[in-house]
């Protein structure tokens, strides 16, 4: 692939790494271990929304009407620390195999083996990471006991940390770039063939889906006490993911795996989206018919 000249400075995406040469801060061209920026966003996520959920479970109050005798949360610290695990082999497992399944399938029968050793190589998927998230906190919540849908509400309040850093992350791979445009801000990535100026689609996506996420499921949370109705927070996560994604796919650079009659209007991302936009309106739904529990 031929180099274009980006129009912003580069960050390395190798934040440092171990070779014949000794120690560098940068890539080089052999190493033994390199420490990229994107697996960073990963552990960073992954531990701030842990230590994020253990404060959670430390603040029963949270989780019952103002005024119940002995408020209890649903888990316990130890619990979530086990949840920890399950929740990295669900992000790990499910956005890679989802990668694989909704962008490349031709994998499975051409490359197998790509499947597992070229994950180093990036191809991870939001909506793969997410199935497999889910079907760990179900598995997770079945062993333990727990309701499932306290559980998706907790994890609801901490993963657009994890989508903030992961966009910063594909921002730094120069990845995931947006269509061209002709705006003040638009930028050039090193990789891209055409060489054009394009939306910072990644910036948008860190922005929307990271900060204003977080804002909405915080305030619901901690000013609105969404905790007490069960799903609330989980079909909120849902529909404004869902939204956002759909309405950035507008400027990010279509799939080039989607069919040729429809790439450019629709993507594979507003297509997987579509289905969180609907069960996150029918949780929302659902919580509030539902009503508050009762005081005990």
């Amino acid at each position: 692939m031929e180099y274009c000249p980006p129009s912003f400075d580069l960050i390395d995406p190798v934040l440092f790494s171990i070779g014949p040469d000794g120690f560098d801060f940068g890539s080089q061209e052999r190493v033994w271990f390199a420490l990229r920026w994107y697996a960073l966003a990963y552990i960073a996520g992954l531990m701030l929304g842990w230590r994020y959920m253990v404060s959670l479970s430390r603040r029963p109050g949270l989780w019952a009407p103002v005024g119940t005798k002995s408020p209890k949360a649903p888990f316990t610290e130890p619990q979530v620390d086990d949840l920890l695990i399950w929740a990295t082999l669900g992000v790990i497992g499910g956005g890679r195999l989802g990668f694989v399944l909704f962008y490349m399938p031709d994998m499975i029968w051409e490359r197998p083996l790509d499947i597992v050793l070229g994950i180093t190589d990036g191809g991870m998927s939001f909506h793969g990471g997410l199935i497999g998230v889910s079907l760990a906190l179900w598995w997770f919540a079945r062993g333990q006991k727990l309701d499932l849908m306290r559980i998706g509400d907790a994890a609801a309040v901490v993963t657009p940390i994890g989508l903030f850093f992961g966009r910063l992350a594909n921002f730094i791979n120069g990845e995931l770039w947006g269509r061209p445009t002709d705006v003040p801000w638009a930028m050039r990535f090193a990789h891209d063939p055409e060489c054009a100026l394009r939306h910072p689609s990644q910036l948008y996506e860190a922005a929307l889906e990271g900060v204003a996420l977080f804002a909405i499921i915080n305030i619901a949370t901690w000013k609105f006490r969404s905790l007490e109705k069960p799903g609330l927070n989980a079909g909120l996560f849902l529909l404004f993911y869902g939204l956002f994604r759909t309405s950035l796919e507008t400027v990010r650079e279509p799939d080039v795996y989607m069919p040729e009659a429809l790439r450019g209007y629709i993507t594979m991302g507003m297509l997987l989206s579509i289905p969180m936009i609907l069960a996150g309106a029918w949780l929302i739904h659902r919580a509030l018919k539902t009503g508050t529990p009762a005081k005990s």
